[in-house]
């Protein structure tokens, strides 16, 4: 028998998705990126510096902080005011690697983009919602650095997008919210460029382990979310 979804949902169908660009009037790039009960307002900050292991060579960078709100949440968590836990380092480390993977960062001459996702309200797939939040962010500074003539071209090889997939009572899903997430007996999230090649896929048994057929339906439902959130990128770039 197939998964009775709380949200009445088909099994391979996001989450209502909107992405607003150009929220924030000061960051090169900036994006609101709403996934359901998850919003995440991502910002992109061109820096004329990069790491001391890069300077003097004639590239740039490209890295990722991510923080949740106190009350994102249902009940308030303390804010990392010290240092970030693991969970928030495993996440703008992951971040940050999927933004890399789709540029040329030798383009970027000794600049590093900043990309800040800061989470206002959390049901679930905050982490993939600010990859695929991040990418039009990113997108949006690239272009702005080429129409102000600080680089010669864009740098930006491919989009970048991510999802949840999951198994619950042995039936595979898309976009988990958090009330699926909390009792999915597996969760995946899967980033992907716009060609097709994947960045990163992080898939737990949470209660059940799945099978090999198991984790090709999961991908293929990931893939063709995943090729829906790269229309609404685009549309939210041709603005």
């Amino acid at each position: 028998m197939t998964y009775q979804r709380k949200d009445e949902r088909a099994v391979d169908q996001l989450r209502g998705v909107k992405v607003t660009p150009n929220v924030s009037p000061y960051a090169e790039g900036s994006a609101l990126i709403e996934v359901g009960g998850t919003k995440v307002i991502c910002t992109a900050s061109v820096e004329d510096r990069v790491p001391l292991f890069l300077r003097n060579k004639g590239t740039g960078w490209v890295t990722a902080e991510y923080a949740m709100l106190p009350r994102a949440t249902t009940t308030r968590t303390q804010r990392e005011t010290q240092r970030p836990s693991g969970r928030t380092q495993e996440i703008q480390r992951l971040i940050g690697r999927s933004l890399r993977a789709v540029v040329d960062t030798k383009l970027l001459g000794e600049r590093q983009i900043y990309l800040d996702c800061d989470v206002i309200q959390a049901d679930g797939g905050t982490r993939c919602a600010s990859i695929t939040g991040a990418y039009v962010a990113l997108a949006l500074a690239c272009r702005r650095l080429v129409k102000q003539g600080t680089i010669a071209r864009n740098p930006i090889l491919s989009e970048v997008a991510a999802v949840s997939v999951g198994i619950i009572e042995g039936t595979p899903i898309l976009d988990l919210a958090y009330v699926e997430d909390s009792e999915a007996d597996v969760d995946m999230n899967v980033v992907c460029t716009g060609t097709g090649k994947f960045i990163e896929l992080q898939g737990t048994a949470e209660r059940e382990p799945f099978t090999r057929e198991q984790m090709d339906e999961m991908l293929i439902l990931a893939e063709s979310g995943i090729t829906k959130l790269f229309e609404i990128q685009r549309a939210a770039l041709s603005a």
